[in-house]
């Protein structure tokens, strides 16, 4: 049974005990991320992510840090989102103090040394190549900067290179002071856990105190008519990712629009994957997603398609959406739907570091925790019925987006296409 409690410092701590494993996640997760930011800043959460493994006072350098873990056979890593940062280490849960001392190291103790800074801005600039040469990712990017446009929910986590470019030393230091602190952390401790953790946790992140925080810009949902965005590109394939506005993380709603994404897109014998894929032989990969922000939200599918047919593959698309609008689910494609939701689940929360994640994203989105049971529980009563009226209420013409990577300039053949 998971424990919350509040330490003297005004920090949040989340145990979750786990039978059966021998190993221990700390993950250390904060409430900011690029929807934080402005249009100076952006990319400044994720740069401030990767600076943290660039050597404290105690351990000067980033082989320092990870010397020490790789030592005990630790996997350790960072990520940036929209709206969360968070820094976890698994181990060996006998090398629990180890991990401790080193994630409170690291983001209270970090030099943030010049040439350090300097070094990094190059290998953020290379993580942008990346990103921006690999459709399949980028296209993600682009459908967001689609529906949001020029505001930080719209902008790249990553950011621009000009921004980075320009992010200072004291850039990183005053963030670090705005929106580090107790008021904005959660840490979790998920795994085999024994006595000790709250006064382990509590003694080193004594330092770790309020900040003077600033929270992000709210996004007002608004779309008149579909929206379509473009990202010219020399490819041999085209991307897309076609979806509606959805709803934010707690709405009443939100269990009935992750089974209908599943529905939709979720797997290998999901309808879009077996008509774009199977039939059609479209597509290599076909997947719908839900997502769900705080103030926000969205539903699209994403795959790589011919050049010359992705018109074909937006009205394939389409037409799978609209029989959610007409017809009733089966009830043995919704049972099948709810079992892999369960079966995925129960195998991915076996870790201890997936279990950290589960209850640590949804408190610092939500503020508060949603243990598995109750996720099964909410899943199992959704009904066809509701997948019907949410699909009625999503899929509708002027809420249409659609975010293409590839060689195309012209919007109108798009546009004529773009509605049920």
């Amino acid at each position: 049974m998971y424990k919350q409690k509040k330490l003297k410092n005004g920090l949040n701590l989340i145990t979750v005990p786990m039978t059966g494993t021998k190993t221990i996640t700390i993950l250390v997760m904060v409430k900011t991320g690029s929807k934080y930011e402005n249009k100076k800043n952006n990319g400044i959460s994720h740069f401030l992510e990767h600076m943290f493994f660039k050597g404290t006072r105690k351990r000067p350098t980033t082989l320092a840090i990870a010397g020490e873990l790789d030592k005990v056979g630790a996997e350790f890593n960072a990520f940036t989102s929209k709206e969360y940062t968070g820094y976890f280490v698994k181990v060996d849960s006998s090398k629990i103090k180890l991990a401790v001392d080193i994630v409170s190291d690291m983001l209270l103790n970090s030099k943030f040394d010049p040439k350090e800074i300097e070094r990094e801005r190059g290998v953020i600039i290379e993580e942008i190549n990346m990103r921006h040469d690999n459709p399949m990712i980028h296209i993600e990017d682009v459908f967001e900067e689609c529906l949001y446009g020029d505001s930080p929910a719209g902008w790249e986590v990553i950011g621009e290179k000009k921004t980075v470019l320009k992010l200072s030393r004291q850039d990183l230091l005053n963030y670090i002071k705005s929106q580090y602190g107790t008021g904005s952390v959660i840490i979790c401790l998920a795994g085999n856990i024994k006595g000790g953790s709250e006064k382990l946790i509590s003694r080193y992140f004594s330092r770790l105190g309020k900040t003077d925080f600033k929270d992000k810009v709210k996004i007002k949902e608004k779309q008149a008519k579909p929206q379509i965005k473009i990202y010219y590109k020399k490819t041999g394939q085209a991307n897309i990712s076609l979806g509606v506005r959805g709803i934010p993380v707690g709405h009443k709603d939100e269990f009935i629009l992750k089974v209908l994404s599943i529905i939709l897109g979720g797997s290998m014998s999901s309808r879009l994957f077996t008509e774009l894929r199977e039939r059609k032989g479209l597509a290599y990969y076909v997947r719908t997603q839900a997502e769900f922000y705080t103030d926000s939200g969205y539903l699209t599918t994403q795959a790589g398609v011919p050049v010359g047919k992705v018109t074909e593959a937006i009205k394939i698309i389409l037409a799978e959406y609209k029989k959610l609008k007409d017809a009733l689910v089966g009830g043995k494609e919704l049972k099948r739907t709810k079992d892999l939701i369960r079966g995925r689940s129960v195998i991915k929360l076996e870790a201890s570091d997936d279990m950290a994640g589960w209850y640590a994203e949804r408190a610092i989105l939500e503020g508060k925790v949603l243990p598995p049971d109750n996720f099964f529980r909410k899943i199992d009563e959704v009904k066809a019925k509701d997948i019907k009226a949410e699909a009625k209420k999503i899929f509708v013409n002027k809420c249409l987006n659609l975010a293409i990577i590839g060689p195309f300039k012209d919007k109108k053949r798009f546009e004529r296409i773009l509605k049920f």
